[in-house]
């Protein structure tokens, strides 16, 4: 049997002593946004009983937005905010349109990285699903966890037929979020699947202080800008003006479950995202350092490639799921103090591969 869980080092017994709801320390709140271009969309704000806050978007295929632990944000977040489905459109690049950033956006569910046409279909940059509102089929508190499931269906007449369903939860005083993921393959034919879990680290987590764990097998620049900062591709500067972009490929094949992590030490904060490496085989690290966009994108995906769905195909990369096969995901996200010491950081801190 689990252990009973702690609030704030208080069983469950003492801590109904001290409060006069079970809400007061954990739960789900349901909203529908009334303004700008979220208004009508659906927002669920999950509370861990132990200093965890999460924003889950049913209208963004229960995609995580803003997250705290202790009063800390946790994720970057774009200057589009999370518009509502009627403002997504899945077409060439819009999709930097609706991106909103969060603590994690799911793309997939047949392709991500940048636009591409194949066999006269097109496939949008990062691909569709997270644009796709969820159906709900459970919300719900009980004596252990908070259980948020759903199913999430990309499909077309003619064409694929991929559903998700996901479970998130978040046992009870703890701060850690789980996610767990069935794709399966519900048309007639064979199915190209790509998945990537698009993780956001943002300010103030994120800063010169933070220091990047990446215990990977090899690592890979996306191509030439990432070539040029190969040599530290685990540093994360302050903010600077004018900075391009750069994408590392990160190989964890073969490995246990595989685990990455932002520590800061003057925060005495870390953000752990822990993965299946048996089905999320690779993780990409965006690293963004501009000014207004300073973000570190930690990204598990289930295939090692960064150069869209036609030449994931060409290459003979592309992962397909049969007639009725499925596959599973898990990705876990979990807050602590930092393992690293501030005086250890401020010398200089890095992770090697």
């Amino acid at each position: 049997m689990p252990a009973a869980p702690l609030f704030y080092g208080r069983s469950p017994a003492e801590a109904r002593r001290r409060t006069g709801s079970p809400r007061q320390l954990a739960g789900i709140d349901d909203l529908v946004e009334t303004q700008g271009p979220a208004r009508g969309a659906r927002r669920l704000i999950l509370t861990s009983g132990a200093g965890l806050t999460v924003h889950v978007h049913p209208d963004r295929a229960l995609d995580l937005g803003a997250a705290t632990y202790r009063g800390v944000p946790l994720a970057w977040h774009s200057p589009t905010g999370f518009p509502a489905p009627g403002l997504t459109v899945d077409s060439g690049t819009e999709w930097l349109r609706s991106f909103g950033g969060g603590l994690l956006a799911t793309c997939g569910l047949d392709a991500f990285g940048p636009p591409s046409t194949e066999a006269g279909v097109d496939y949008p940059m990062h691909g569709r699903v997270g644009g796709i509102p969820a159906t709900v089929t459970r919300a719900e508190t009980t004596d252990e966890e908070i259980v948020v499931e759903g199913e999430v269906r990309q499909t077309t007449v003619f064409g694929e037929n991929l559903v998700l369903r996901r479970r998130i939860k978040i046992p009870l005083g703890t701060a850690r979020v789980v996610i767990e993921d069935r794709i399966t393959n519900e048309a007639a034919a064979p199915a190209g699947t790509m998945v990537l879990y698009h993780a956001n680290i943002g300010w103030p987590l994120l800063d010169e202080a933070a220091v990047l764990t990446v215990p990977s097998k090899s690592v890979t620049p996306r191509d030439a800008a990432a070539e040029t900062g190969l040599a530290d591709w685990w540093s994360i500067s302050e903010p600077v003006a004018g900075y391009a972009e750069q994408v590392f490929k990160h190989d964890f094949s073969g490995c246990d479950e595989a685990e990455v992590a932002v520590d800061n030490p003057h925060l005495d904060l870390r953000l752990a995202i822990r993965f299946d490496s048996a089905t999320l085989p690779a993780l990409h690290q965006w690293k963004m350092m501009g000014e207004g966009h300073y973000v570190l994108g930690l990204e598990p995906t289930n295939v090692d490639w960064s150069l869209g769905r036609a030449a994931a195909r060409e290459a003979g990369v592309l992962p397909v799921l049969e007639p009725g096969e499925s596959v599973d995901h898990r990705v876990e996200f979990v807050c602590g103090p930092s393992e690293i010491r501030a005086a250890s950081a401020d010398a200089g801190g890095r992770s090697e591969a």
